[in-house]
């Protein structure tokens, strides 16, 4: 469990379309923490060095996230996060950091309504090729073997999910409402 004043991982993970992504970059925003996305991270790494990604992308979020936690930044991993060995991998960095860690699953129990997310939705990652309901119907997800917080988003809004989520966490309600900038918000433009 997170312990207020301290840095903190909070690892998201959950099936394309189920809404973490929304629900990590809120987090991020209420309690100031630095937001890594894997799909950002990977999609940079195809177009800039014209790779196939396979494990590289987790891997360079795991530097990335370590260097914040060291300077006692927070930061919210948001990827889909499927298979034990990341899931183990993300703890890992948190224990050698020497900060707490929280694992968060995202996921939409209305099979429907998660469908329809996924052939209605646009990429925010430009150059990203989304899944197809059928990628992601097929994807492996592995069975957690600790516990998760668990948010199940079918029927709800984003902002009804993130009052769950952030009961489940602790987040004081003004934190909540008000909200942090984001870490980039707060940093000064370099090309300016």
């Amino acid at each position: 469990m997170a312990h207020r004043g301290r840095a903190c991982l909070y690892i998201f993970s959950g099936l394309p379309g189920a809404g973490k992504t929304s629900l990590a970059q809120k987090l991020a925003r209420s309690v100031g923490a630095a937001y890594l996305r894997i799909d950002t991270i990977e999609q940079g790494l195809r177009d800039l060095c014209g790779t196939q990604v396979q494990g590289e992308g987790y891997r360079l979020a795991y530097r990335i996230a370590a260097d914040n936690l060291q300077l006692g930044v927070s930061v919210v991993a948001d990827s889909c996060n499927p298979i034990e060995l990341t899931r183990n991998e993300w703890m890992v960095v948190a224990t050698d950091c020497a900060v707490d860690y929280l694992n968060i699953e995202v996921h939409c129990s209305d099979a429907i309504e998660h469908r329809r997310r996924i052939e209605t939705r646009t990429s925010t990652v430009v150059g990203l090729k989304l899944p197809t309901w059928q990628e992601v119907v097929d994807r492996e997800f592995d069975v957690w073997t600790t516990q998760p917080i668990r948010i199940d988003t079918a029927g709800r809004t984003e902002s009804e999910s993130f009052v769950e989520l952030s009961a489940s966490i602790n987040i004081p309600a003004e934190a909540q409402e008000s909200g942090m900038p984001p870490l980039a918000d707060r940093l000064p433009d370099p090309h300016q």
